[in-house]
This record gives structure tokens, sequence and C-alpha cells, in this order.
């Protein structure tokens, strides 16, 4: 089989982690290609983008741990700059990856877009989205998988609701005008 590149969206949540724990026990094989992936946010200071930076990079080395037990994958870690969702697609595409794997959660940044879907299509991967459920009592975690395919995703053009016309209600209704009624 051909060896696959899979960016993980590494945030400070538990449903990033499980995502990866999923990916890692079910999904990703020897010899594939895992891109860890932290965004942080945009910052004005110098010292304030460092510190954002290398705690994005401390948080991606605790998730690449999590790595270790594949044999012969390939782990890297990229820290960006910029806003989640456009970034996100942006790194995607230019790594060319053929999986994104994301932990859904409240405040995910594919729920934020004003337009969900058009960030998907942009996307030229297939995209699974993981959301974790309450942990089991042997220690193992629950996890609910959804895979959202980009390449058959058709989005219907926004209907309106009921038509417009623009005719006075006296055409309507019959009525002549009051410069007739005169004469």
């Amino acid at each position: 089989m051909e060896s696959q590149r899979v960016v993980v969206v590494v945030e400070e949540v538990a449903a990033a982690r499980a995502a990866l724990q999923w990916a890692v026990h079910n999904f990703i094989r020897a010899g594939d290609c895992i891109t860890l992936l932290h965004v942080c946010p945009p910052a004005r200071s110098r010292r304030r983008r460092r510190s954002l930076r290398l705690g994005g990079f401390q948080l991606a080395l605790a998730f690449k741990e999590l790595c270790n037990g594949i044999a012969e994958a390939k782990v890297e870690i990229v820290v960006r700059e910029g806003e989640v969702g456009e970034t996100v697609v942006a790194t995607v595409n230019q790594l060319t990856a053929t999986t994104l794997v994301v932990g859904l959660h409240d405040k995910s940044f594919l729920y934020k877009s004003t337009s969900p879907y058009e960030r998907m299509r942009r996307l030229g991967c297939r995209v699974l989205g993981i959301r974790q459920h309450a942990t089991a009592r042997d220690g193992s975690f629950n996890a609910e998988l959804t895979q959202i395919e980009t390449i058959n995703l058709h989005v219907p053009p926004p209907k309106i609701p009921f038509p417009m016309f623009t005719l006075p209600l006296g055409v309507l209704w019959g009525r002549k005008s009051k410069a007739k009624k005169r004469k």
C-alpha cells in the first residue's frame, strides 16, 4: 500500500488528543508520515509571539509521544501563526496531505466558519472528525468517527424564502388611480 500523509490538528483540548489516539490505533499504518500541526493566534509583540510558538511546540511534543508506538512512522511538527481555519487549509494543501484528522469539540474551527462548506471544498483531502465521549472504566476511551467527504460535497445555493413582487396593491385589487376618478 502507498504511504499516507496525515495532518493532525494539535489543540489544548481533550478531543484533539483523543483524535490522535484514535488515528494511531485505527487509521495510521507503519510507513505513514504524520504531521502534527499547531496554529497559534497572531500576536503583535515579538516576545508574545515567541511564547505562543514555544507553547505550541511543547504541546506538539507531548502529542508526539502518542505516536511512538507506530513503527517506521515519520512524525513532523509544524507550528504556524494565523487564523486557525485558514492556516489549517493552507498548510494541508501546501503539504499535499491525504487526510486531515481533527478533534471535534464545541469551539472547533470547523464550527466557527461562516461558510464551513466552502472551507472544506478548498481542502484537497479527506477529513476525519473525531468526537470524544466519556472515558470507559477500563481506561480506554470511546470515540465517534465522522468522515467528511470533500470531493462529492454539494452545497445547494441559498433559497429565497418567498418571491417578492414589486406590484402596487392597487393593481392587484383593481383600484383606479385618483387622476382617473376626477374626470
